[in-house]
């Protein structure tokens, strides 16, 4: 039995918006995710942080999506955060070589946290 996958976006500011992924991310739901993060780069938000928390399991097509919001993200001069990685996908990042590329942070809250610190000394 698979675990339903669910796609939300809990928060959003002027250029930042999190989008918080649960159940199998894979063939089936990796375009899905491409899509929805896509529509929030284009509608403004090129900085994204996916939070993983709640994925179950992730394949080469979760990891090729993840790869390719980066990509897109970063065309726009946006950028891509992991947060909450699971630790299958931790070690598929590390072998691809990917978690040089891919920030990490523990959780998307840490992340939030953090950009509000920014904002607060600037």
């Amino acid at each position: 039995m698979t675990d339903a996958f669910h796609i939300d976006v809990p928060h959003t500011d002027a250029t930042l918006a999190v989008i918080a992924l649960s159940g199998e991310f894979d063939l089936a739901t990796a375009p899905a995710v491409r899509a929805r993060a896509l529509e929030l780069i284009a509608a403004g938000h090129p900085h994204l942080v996916a939070d993983l928390t709640g994925v179950t399991f992730c394949d080469s097509s979760g990891l090729n999506a993840l790869i390719g919001i980066w990509r897109c993200a970063k065309e726009a001069d946006g950028s891509l955060t992991l947060a909450a990685i699971p630790e299958r996908l931790g070690r598929l990042l590390s072998v691809t070589g990917m978690d040089a590329l891919l920030p990490s942070c523990p959780s998307a809250d840490a992340v939030l946290a953090a950009r509000q610190g920014n904002r607060a000394t600037a």
